[in-house]
Parts: C-alpha cells; structure tokens; sequence
C-alpha cells in the first residue's frame, strides 16, 4: 500500500523558483485566444479593486492622508487576490516569466508573446470596466464624491516627470511580483489572500504606480469629463487630463518601470539566487 506525505507548510524559496518557472512555462504555451481572454479578466480585476478603493476614499477629507492611503491600499489588494485565486493573466504579474527565460526554457519571442498579448488583453479589460462604470454612472453616488475622487486620482498620476513615472513604476511592481512571489510559498486560499495583501497595500500606500491599474484610473477621469453636466458641478476643467498625457506622460514610463522592477528586481534576481547554473564545487 502506497503511503503520501502530506504536507501543510510553506514551500521553501528554492522550491519557490522552480515553481515559478513551471508556471512561467506553462503560461507561454497557452493558446492566444486563452491568453486575451484571461488577460482581459485580470484587466477587470484590477479594474474591480481600483473601484473598490476610488469608492471607499471619496470624500475622506477629513482623514489623515496616510489612513486614507492605507485603506486604499487594503481594498485594492482585491484586485490581485481575484487575479490569483479565480485565474487570470496579468502583465505586471507575468513579468516573473522571465525567471523561465534566465534559465532557457522558453525563448525571447515566447516571452515577449505573452507579455504583449496579456498587456492588450489587460487595457481591454481595464477600459470595458471603465465603459460600465460610466454607463451605470457609478460616479455620481455619495452626491459624486466618488467622481470628484477618481477626477483627482486621474489628475495627480499625468503630472509626474518621465523619471519619477518611472522609478514609481519599478517600486510598484517590486511589491506586486514579491507578493505573486509569496504566493508561489501557499499551500491554501488562505495563504495566497495573506501573502497579497500586505505587497499590495504598501504600494498603494506608498503612491507607486501600476500600469495596469492606471489602465482603469485614468480612463475613468477621462470619460467623467465627457459628462458635461457633472463637469459643471465640479467646476474644473482637467485640462490636462487628455488621452495623449494618459499614454506617454504615465503609462509608457510606468510600464517601463514595472517591467524594470518586476522582472529586474525580483524575477532575474531570484533567477541568480536559486536557479542559475552553478560551478562543481571541487
């Protein structure tokens, strides 16, 4: 009679590793139909818990500006808890595949084949959701302090320089590919929702940049101004929120920074610690 070892602790990081590059593996070999699809889910996702946090922080003036922050930060963790535990394709997450590419078990196409095809399925995801939002004109609730909320959020991410876009971009995605890391450790639900939370807190708490959040946030502003009526309650015109800003002032930069901080930072890094060849030791 065969008998099983039944184990309830955490894989090890070296264990870790090899886990990583199977799923990184796997994941370039899904079908591009698969891959949209399940990169237009993450886009929903995080789309989900961006709303989660544009809601609960609206009209919160009277909060001290790092409790605001951190609820921010607690809500939105939804976002990559849904993307984990349901199944889906997320960019800035995928940037560990190169730790399969470090050790070459999948080639530079394959690997840029799948960031691309994820990335578009992501902004698909992310701007579907924002068309919903505005056409059920979830904004306008609590007397549209939740659209006054995401007019700001939007405002304040298109006045970054391309540097700071940048290295906001690389602190990001470090924290997001440290908690899909912790989750490459869990054994259970359980220990996949407690490994994300405190990452992904910190980098909303901290005000880093996601380009794939930011796929949701700014479009968002940018379809509240097309509601003339509410623009006029507001009583500012967002001049600079414009679709041009949206795609070269923040998300080319912080795209370049999560991808920097993601596959730099944690994926080659880890790749070198725990899965490069090494030397015989004589």
């Amino acid at each position: 009679m065969t008998s099983y070892k039944v184990r309830f602790d955490a894989f090890l990081p070296p264990e870790m590793a090899q886990r990583a590059e199977h799923v990184g593996i796997a994941k370039t070999e899904l079908a591009v139909g698969e891959t949209i699809a399940l990169g237009i889910l993450a886009g929903a996702f995080i789309a989900m818990g961006a709303i989660f946090a544009t809601t609960v922080t609206a009209g919160g003036a009277s909060l001290p500006f790092g409790v605001k922050k951190l609820l921010a930060g607690l809500v939105f963790s939804l976002g990559l808890i849904l993307v984990v535990v349901a199944g889906a394709e997320l960019f800035t997450g995928n940037n560990l595949i190169i730790m399969a590419w470090a050790d070459r078990r999948i080639s530079t196409f394959r690997l840029l084949r799948n960031w691309a095809l994820v990335y578009t399925g992501n902004f698909i995801g992310s701007v579907a959701t924002v068309i919903g939002i505005y056409l059920a004109a979830q904004y306008k609730f609590g007397q549209g302090t939740i659209g006054v909320n995401a007019l700001a959020i939007a405002d304040a991410k298109i006045h970054y320089s391309f540097l700071q876009a940048v290295m906001l971009g690389v602190f990001c995605n470090a924290l997001v590919c440290l908690a899909v890391w912790l989750c490459l450790s869990a054994r259970s639900t359980a220990d996949k929702v407690l490994s994300i939370i405190f990452p992904i807190t910190a980098f909303v708490a901290a005000g880093f940049e996601h380009s794939v959040a930011n796929m949701f946030f700014i479009p968002m502003g940018l379809f509240i101004k097309m509601d003339h009526a509410f623009m006029l309650q507001v009583g500012a015109t967002y001049a600079d929120l414009t679709w041009g800003n949206f795609l070269w002032r923040n998300l080319l930069p912080v795209t370049i920074g999560n991808i920097i901080g993601g596959a730099v930072f944690v994926g080659l890094v880890y790749w070198y610690i725990y899965l490069r060849p090494k030397a015989e030791v004589l």
